[in-house]
């Protein structure tokens, strides 16, 4: 990987699958200087369904464990996305998320889990990658288990099947601010060095550990009660703990979120009481950094991290209401706004000229001022 920072981006956060088209999406990454994407599984899907040599999607309802003409498809998808990426110079450094996977409570749902985890390495192969993001699973408390050593054993589970190939396949863990019973930076750290396993490690989201513990998007501050005290311990934290297993920090991704104007609550837009509030704020209101109306401290988060010793991929994964839009310019108009943010980010961060791999036009005026820490 090198002593470098490497412009990466998740690829739904140029416009989801369902209006944008990979292709697309990669011919921008190659024009706006983007050397590497975490391939979102939506975006498979959708070119397994796109293909002329596909099969017709499945009914719903079907079991994954007998859907072999689904498998098929998108064991081709992977192998046409692996080309297009090759034609765009474009890596491929995970495919992700392979959700709701650790500490299921039915036995048969997780042995499914298992066969579909196998499959998603076939696909990762095909791909050329080596690495799958599993995010915290937030599945209702009564269908998956808090029990530490269940969740553990499961994710060591994994590491071992992973450790079967040659090479390996790795598993990056992730806390989702909203997970059911993992949502911490810290906690899935802890479960990372738990499972103990060489191929085993985590991405730490900017995003999601500040909107844990910074922000509260159904508070009218948008603030949790000790936002600025639980952040500078976990900066701290992050700054002192890292270092000692470094290897274990696979990849780093760094996004805002918008401070909302109304508490996200029963009557806003965004609101549903099937979700949780901060998962309805993170599909609609993440931000590339520097962007206005974004308060997280993210890139105090970074920095703890470059100062840990951290050097690799930073990853811009975005979700947001304008991402899940039709039109042509959309996906362009992500991919600017992800070059200035990229070039924002390398010259604010001290990073040099050609870590910054992206070219000068993209950048504006605007300096970002920093949270101002009391």
């Amino acid at each position: 990987m090198g002593s470098r920072f490497i412009p990466t981006i998740a690829s739904q956060s140029l416009g989801r699958a369902r209006y944008h088209s990979l292709d697309h999406k990669l011919e921008l990454c190659q024009k706006y200087g983007f050397e590497a994407i975490e391939l979102f599984f939506e975006d498979l899907e959708a070119v397994a369904k796109a293909l002329p040599a596909s099969h017709p999607a499945l009914p719903p309802g079907t079991s994954f464990a007998d859907s072999t003409e689904l498998q098929e498809s998108q064991l081709a998808a992977a192998e046409y996305i692996h080309d297009l990426c090759i034609r765009r110079r474009v890596q491929i450094i995970c495919l992700q998320p392979f959700m709701h996977y650790e500490g299921r409570l039915d036995s048969a749902f997780h042995g499914e889990a298992i066969q579909e985890l196998q499959f998603w390495i076939k696909l990762a192969r095909r791909l050329s990658t080596d690495l799958i993001q599993i995010p915290s699973s937030f599945l209702p408390a009564s269908q998956c288990s808090g029990n530490r050593g269940r969740i553990v054993a499961d994710l060591r589970q994994a590491a071992e099947i992973g450790l079967q190939n040659d090479p390996p396949t790795r598993f990056a863990y992730e806390a989702l601010a909203w997970g059911t019973h993992v949502d911490t930076w810290d906690a899935a750290w802890s479960i990372v060095l738990e499972v103990d396993r060489p191929n085993f490690g985590t991405c730490i989201d900017a995003f999601n550990l500040a909107g844990r513990i910074f922000a509260d998007p159904a508070s009218l501050s948008g603030l949790t009660r000790t936002a600025c005290e639980d952040t500078q311990k976990a900066i701290s934290k992050l700054r002192s703990e890292l270092p000692l297993a470094l290897e274990k920090v696979f990849y780093v991704e760094v996004c805002d979120g918008e401070r909302l104007d109304v508490p996200l609550g029963p009557g806003h837009e965004w609101y549903d009481p099937e979700q949780p509030v901060r998962m309805s704020w993170s599909r609609n209101a993440r931000l590339f950094p520097f962007e206005g109306g974004g308060y997280l401290p993210a890139l105090d988060i970074l920095q703890a991290v470059c100062d840990a010793g951290y050097t690799g991929h930073v990853s811009f994964e975005l979700f947001s209401r304008t991402a899940n839009r039709p039109g042509g310019e959309v996906a362009e108009q992500h991919a600017k706004r992800a070059a200035v943010a990229w070039k924002k980010l390398a010259e604010y961060m001290g990073w040099s000229k050609q870590q910054a791999g992206i070219d000068s036009e993209f950048l504006g005026d605007r300096r970002y001022v920093g949270f101002p820490w009391p």
